[in-house]
């Protein structure tokens, strides 16, 4: 639902602003600072995206963002171009939103978009003005950034650079740049400290008006860096631990649900993210835990963050367990490459990383799709919104226009996304249209009992038998 946002008042105008890349994560700060009075324009290399923007239409899926979209666009407070010079032209300061993939060669950040907007940008700042990185980089990419503006912008221009990391959450990204739970600041001076303290305004001001308080960290541009890495290593760490206590309660015949519920009302530790599951993915956690570890073995602290290539491993080793579950419970034979599929017919409910989202970057769901696919079987995928990105990237899979379809016929059922479609699916109705009553929970968020009681074979993960 959607939450007014006050007008800006005050004394001054906000600063205008440039949002460098227009992704994700541009376009939800582009609109966003747009709805809390900013004057911004979006810039990106990609005309077809441009256009589309321009005229409205967000090209992917965030909800609430293209209401936002659009309301900046009519109230003539956003827009979007190709032009770097026509960016620039009077914004105080510059954000820095472009993506920082993995490299092709490696485990280590792809800065290739970060040089390219820099460079496109430099050119073309005059006066004093602030460059503002968002995007998620190692340790060194500010003082980077500074020599890099040094090296390419006109001799009349005197630019700072400060890090301000991001933290959104796909299906919740509105609410997180406009309710933030915290900001973090890296700068060198107080020039840049004010003056992102002056971008920040409406977002101060906005938690003043419905009573609440945004957590500020001034820091250095190390710390700020460094931040979102580790905000995103404990995060997966956190997943993989529960992961990791299912392998050994399915050994053990213990249930995992119930361990971590146990352990969730441990203040220490807390509930969020103890879901045992197929693990994490999308565009952030796992190249981001890569790039960590990259970069920690560059400045000779590898050592320091090993731990977390085993996160990695559990974290893959949860969809591998998924083909070994599916071969045991079609009582397929089994080869030193896994089982053996052909002949099998499996739904799979799931291509998002997410339920709300359309991204399908290193979804589970699809990596599990291909793995089954990969055996023999013929697999029929359905995402309430992921399906066409999915089928985009991956044409070899089968997909459906619905649940039942999907359903219809299938030996197994695989739910590996956790949409609330599948959550209110009737096993009951599900359960006339297969051709084999067997459900595997990758999200363990099904409820088991009523599965059972509709005659499926049921298995979680974490679980030694089928309940």
């Amino acid at each position: 639902m959607r939450r007014d946002v006050p007008p800006p008042d005050g004394p001054g105008t906000p600063p205008r602003l440039s949002v460098v890349g227009t992704g994700y994560l541009g376009t939800t700060y582009a609109a966003c600072y747009a709805e809390l009075g900013h004057r911004v324009t979006g810039l990106d290399t990609d005309p077809v995206k441009i256009a589309a923007l321009a005229a409205g239409e967000v090209p992917f899926h965030e909800p609430g963002l293209a209401e936002l979209v659009r309301r900046g666009l009519d109230a003539g407070r956003l827009s979007f171009t190709t032009d770097p010079a026509h960016a620039a032209a009077g914004a105080e300061a510059h954000l820095i939103c472009v993506g920082t993939p993995q490299r092709a060669d490696g485990t280590g950040a792809d800065l290739g978009q970060v040089a390219a907007a820099v460079r496109a940008l430099a050119p073309h700042l005059h006066g004093r003005t602030l460059v503002v990185g968002k995007s998620t980089v190692p340790v060194g990419t500010a003082e980077w950034v500074e020599r890099l503006l040094r090296k390419h912008a006109p001799d009349d221009a005197d630019p700072e650079v400060a890090w301000c990391p991001e933290f959104l959450q796909e299906g919740r990204a509105v609410e997180d740049v406009l309710r933030p739970d915290r900001i973090v600041v890296g700068a060198r001076g107080s020039w840049a400290r004010e003056t992102l303290a002056r971008v920040h305004r409406g977002v101060y001001r906005l938690a003043a008006h419905e009573g609440r308080d945004v957590p500020t960290v001034e820091t250095d541009f190390a710390t700020a860096e460094l931040v979102k890495s580790a905000a995103n290593a404990f995060l997966a760490t956190k997943i993989s631990f529960i992961n990791a206590m299912a392998e050994l309660c399915e050994a053990t015949g213990a249930d995992v649900a119930g361990l971590a519920e146990a352990l969730g009302h441990d203040d220490r530790i807390g509930p969020r993210f103890l879901r045992a599951g197929v693990g994490f993915g999308g565009g952030c956690l796992p190249k981001d835990i890569r790039a960590l570890q990259a970069r920690a073995h560059q400045l000779g602290a590898g050592a320091a963050v090993r731990f977390l290539h085993e996160v990695d491993l559990i974290n893959q080793r949860r969809r591998e367990r998924v083909l070994q579950l599916a071969g045991e419970l079609l009582d397929c034979v089994a080869g030193p490459n896994g089982p053996e599929l052909s002949g099998t017919r499996i739904a799979v409910l799931g291509a998002a990383f997410k339920p709300d989202s359309d991204d399908v970057r290193d979804a589970p769901a699809l990596a599990v799709a291909r793995l089954l696919h990969g055996a023999g079987a013929r697999v029929r995928v359905y995402d309430p919104l992921g399906r066409d990105n999915a089928r985009r990237t991956h044409p070899e899979l089968g997909y459906a226009d619905g649940l039942e379809q999907a359903c219809t016929g299938a030996d197994l059922v695989c739910v590996l996304t956790e949409w609330q479609e599948f959550r209110d699916a009737d096993p009951a109705a599900l359960a006339r249209v297969v051709n084999g009553r067997i459900v595997i929970d990758g999200r363990n968020c099904l409820d088991r009992y009523a599965w059972n009681a509709a005659g499926w074979t049921y298995r979680g993960l974490g679980w030694k038998e089928a309940a």
